[in-house]
């Protein structure tokens, strides 16, 4: 069995290589070795500069990714691909090679994940403060033979550890995730997380939330973020040393829960949900004729809204919904402008307002039962979802059309008034954002 120890440097912003390193290794002596500056395609900023050394003066007469492509292939084909950190190098190489589409697979081994399995108990395993620990003489860090180098050296004291055979073993198990987890991350605490829906924190080494989500499947979703090719997930993971959730039972609750956990700790790899900079407001209003219409609008033009959404494509799509629910005509929902009678292509239901084929007063009274259903959104309302197991009933609290919170209940409890839920209730704050995740659970039109 031989391993390539492999170390890359890197441009930052789009992951180019500006340097590689390769020592194919036997188990006993190194074989070969593969070592190249490699020219990005692409600016270096200066703080990969100031770290690395490695400035565009120095890889502009470098070979191009896809020229030494074929080196690359060629050393590593058969061997074990081993790194610090492995995912982020390994990513590094496979993001290239599928650049010039060529296809790169190799079984991978993280000498941070193995270390801290064979030699335990250090404070911290990155490269420089493990080599530091156990007396690796670490020359030229940030460059790729310089980090590779040492990487050998740990890599061979991995291997004279006791009980390294049966480690190694484990971890290039294709079952066992090991070369997949993020380096900090202890397999038992991925394999805690339960398959069913809730909320997931991502916390780095000191235990601080960097990331929540929200999934139906919290162990998968979670690890779905292992995989991800995108540069801020892998960073993300990089840093994660530690998992938490907590189960929802239902993907609403879920969602509820999310919400707040982000307002709650800001994560720095959550993006914020920006402010929908214009909120649409549905209104009614009488024509000459004495028909009446239901339109749209920014919210700030409608005085008296019967309900209010947060993009047009929300508004359009529950006028749509509205319109087949109760017969409404599309051209007197303002769905068509300008037409003298509704032809709309999805809406077929319009029973002849439009071409004096139907009776104005029959039309307004379903155009009533409309606003008295939007209307009615705004009393109070419990959502029943989904308990955390199966004795156990979820809810979700809305009184006079605002958000209070989510909570749950036994479901032998006795239940006989929407106050008798006040002991249950996990209070929340109700928010435009809250607005939107309710809107259309709110709204279900068959």
């Amino acid at each position: 069995m031989t391993y390539n120890i492999i170390d890359v440097e890197t441009t930052g912003q789009g992951n180019r290589i500006t340097e590689i390193s390769v020592f194919k290794y036997d188990g006993e002596t190194i074989i070969d070795e593969f070592t190249s500056l490699v020219n990005p395609e692409c600016l270096i900023p200066q703080h990969i500069t100031a770290l690395t050394g490695i400035d565009n003066a120095l890889v502009a007469n470098a070979p191009i990714f896809k020229t030494i492509a074929q080196n690359i292939l060629d050393i590593t084909e058969g061997s074990i691909f081993v790194a610090h950190n492995v995912n982020f190098d390994y990513n590094v190489i496979n993001g290239e090679f599928k650049r010039i589409g060529l296809d790169f697979e190799r079984k991978k081994l993280c000498t941070v994940r193995l270390s801290r399995r064979l030699i335990p108990g250090h404070k911290s395993y990155s490269l420089g403060e493990i080599c530091k620990a156990l007396n690796i003489n670490l020359v030229d860090r940030h460059r790729a033979r310089g980090d590779a180098e040492a990487t050998v050296v740990l890599f061979k004291l991995l291997l004279k550890q006791p009980n390294a055979e049966a480690v190694f073993k484990e971890f290039l198990n294709k079952n066992s995730r090991q070369s997949t987890l993020p380096p900090n991350l202890p397999k038992a605490t991925f394999e805690a997380l339960p398959e069913v829906a809730g909320i997931y924190y991502f916390k780095d080494k000191k235990g601080k939330i960097i990331y929540v989500g929200k999934a139906n499947n919290i162990k998968k979703r979670v690890l779905s973020h292992f995989y991800s090719k995108i540069k801020k997930a892998q960073d993300m993971v990089r840093e994660t040393g530690d998992l938490d959730f907590e189960i929802s039972g239902s993907e609403l609750i879920a969602l509820l829960m999310e919400d707040a956990a982000i307002k709650h700790h800001f994560p720095i790899y959550n993006k914020m949900a920006k402010r929908a900079v214009q909120s649409f407001s549905i209104c009614s209003y009488e024509d000459r004729n004495g028909i009446i219409h239901l339109a749209s609008n920014k919210s700030r033009f409608v005085p008296n809204p019967i309900v209010t959404f947060y993009n047009v494509r929300d508004v359009r799509l529950f006028m749509e919904k509205l319109c087949s629910k109760f017969n409404l005509c599309p051209k007197y929902c303002h769905l068509q402008e300008a037409v003298s009678a509704c032809s709309h292509y999805s809406l077929k239901d319009c029973k002849g307002v439009c071409r004096d084929q139907e009776n104005v007063e029959d039309y307004n009274n379903r155009v009533l039962d409309a606003i008295h259903f939007m209307s009615n959104q705004k009393e109070d309302v419990i959502l029943k979802e989904k308990g955390r197991h199966t004795n156990e009933d979820a809810f979700v609290m809305i009184k006079n059309g605002e958000y209070l919170g989510y909570g749950f209940v036994d479901k032998e409890e006795q239940i006989n008034h929407i106050d008798d839920l006040q002991t249950y209730l996990i209070p929340q704050k109700n928010s435009v954002d809250i607005q939107k995740i309710l809107r259309n659970r709110l709204f279900q039109l068959s």
